[in-house]
């Protein structure tokens, strides 16, 4: 066990960016300057996390959305295979995965902001652990995909594609346990700008093996599954090689035995973490299941998984901020500062919305030509446009949401936010959704997403952040025991 010198490592300001601004004095507390300096500071604090993580997450769900655009080209049966896959199986896993991976967001981001650096190595670590074993308990869910998507209802013939492009995956699948951990970890300690690199490298790398394999060699469905598997593992091995090879000289000093210690405590928290994520992920496949049970059925899935997919593409930018408001909460709290903790959340809130309306001003005019992306289909076009006005709605409604779930990540609320998640989106808006038809989209926005909303906006306007700041200090000095004891 290292000591107390070198677990809190040398003084390094959260945001070296912030002194030009205005002076070093301000780096660490800016509460006596006027509201225009404060938010254009905090912005700036904001914005080093998120631009970067805007990019790279729309990169990374380009290849998804790449993926689903070569194959929809192949013809209707390919393109709801592919969906299918992607949104239910892999949609499934990723939600859960990615969930629990988002337990490095509190505990890496307040040792951060305390400045116990080496703990993030560690806790990078102890997160490997964790999300390859739980890879290997959902291992069956992928081999079995046709078995389970006929059970649910889903036609036959786009059911066995559909298990055929999930094998193929497995790789994938896979490459979540050590992608999402290392992607946290770096924007944690605020190094962002290496995350958009690599995913720009991948997508690259992707569009043109898609190409290579649909059209030139001739593999179809099959061939864009394996250029996604490879692409990931590009993001894996990228991220893995520049916090080995001394871009982390604070935070990564070597594999630790330190790993191994102390891991139910953080199943527990990843567990928490995993259960308020997926929720929210899982709501959003469940309605391309019910979809599946429609008349004409490939229609509506294709329709829907083209909505899903611009919504999903969008939905990377208020991840960006869930991102940045989760490091941002948590490095505040971490250094003890429970009124900067809030006024970085109410920034982040207000940010996300004025880019919320002006995707959803895009979307009301633009929808006809973003669907030519997908499908020529006209019959699916028809469809697509129809629900265009939903489409532009749900992205404005989640230009607020996965953000307070950021501040809620930030702050450990996740087993409170689990809860909530329950009931809004499993015992308001699944039941509302399965009595409206085709308005099983609109039951379950405004009757699940719309009061889980509101529920975190009064939590957040009504939390003491100065209390929240000493929670975050107690959980570090928790960990500190469990780790002193081995």
């Amino acid at each position: 066990m290292p000591t107390n010198d070198r677990a809190e490592g040398p003084e390094v300001p959260l945001l070296e960016h912030s002194s030009s601004i205005i002076g070093s004095k301000y780096k660490e507390d800016d509460q006596d300057l006027d509201l225009s300096w404060r938010v254009w500071i905090e912005s700036k604090k904001l914005w080093h996390i998120v631009g970067p993580a805007i990019f790279s997450r729309i990169t990374s769900y380009s290849m998804f959305v790449s993926t689903q655009a070569f194959a929809g080209h192949l013809g209707d049966l390919e393109l709801a295979a592919i969906s299918i896959a992607n949104n239910v199986i892999v949609g499934f896993d990723f939600g859960l995965l990615l969930g629990m991976a988002s337990a490095l967001e509190t505990l890496c981001g307040q040792a951060f902001g305390a400045k116990k650096y080496y703990m993030l190595g560690v806790y990078l670590q102890r997160s490997w652990i964790v999300l390859f074993m739980c890879c290997v308990l959902l291992l069956p869910m992928y081999i079995f995909a046709s078995p389970f998507l006929k059970l649910l209802g889903q036609p036959s013939e786009v059911a066995e594609l559909s298990g055929v492009v999930s094998l193929c995956m497995i790789p994938l699948h896979f490459s979540f346990a050590f992608q999402f951990p290392l992607q946290r970890y770096l924007q944690s300690q605020l190094k962002t700008g290496v995350i958009a690199w690599v995913s720009l490298a991948a997508l690259v790398v992707h569009v043109i093996m898609s190409w290579l394999f649909v059209y030139k060699l001739q593999l179809g469905v099959v061939g864009t599954a394996l250029i996604l598997n490879f692409s990931w593992w590009i993001l894996v091995f990228g991220l893995f090689g520049y916090t080995v090879c001394g871009g982390c000289p604070l935070t990564w000093t070597g594999f630790s035995i330190e790993a191994f210690s102390g891991l139910w405590e953080f199943v527990k928290l990843s567990a928490s973490s995993g259960v308020m994520l997926c929720l929210e992920n899982w709501y959003y496949r469940i309605l391309i299941l019910m979809t599946g049970n429609l008349k004409n059925a490939e229609i509506a899935v294709d329709a829907l998984a083209i909505c899903m997919s611009i919504n999903g593409w969008e939905m990377m930018i208020p991840l960006a901020f869930f991102a940045g408001a989760g490091v941002r909460v948590a490095n505040e709290l971490g250094a003890g500062n429970g009124k900067g903790a809030k006024f970085a959340m109410v920034v982040s809130v207000m940010t996300s919305v004025v880019v919320g309306l002006f995707f959803w001003l895009l979307i009301m005019i633009f929808h006809n030509e973003i669907v030519l992306i997908f499908t020529s289909s006209k019959p699916v076009l028809d469809a697509v446009n129809k629900l265009s006005v939903l489409l532009a709605f749900t992205i404005l409604l989640n230009s607020v949401q996965p953000v307070l779930s950021g501040v809620a990540v930030g702050s450990g609320w996740q087993s409170y936010v689990a809860y909530i998640n329950i009931g809004c989106y499993y015992l308001i808006g699944v039941p509302l959704g399965f009595v409206m038809g085709w308005g099983i989209w609109a039951g379950m926005i405004f009757g699940g997403t719309a009061l889980q909303t509101l529920i975190l906006v009064i939590m957040t306007m009504q939390c003491d952040w100065e209390k929240e700041a000493k929670k975050a200090r107690m959980r570090l000095k928790k960990w500190g025991d469990i780790n002193d004891q081995h």
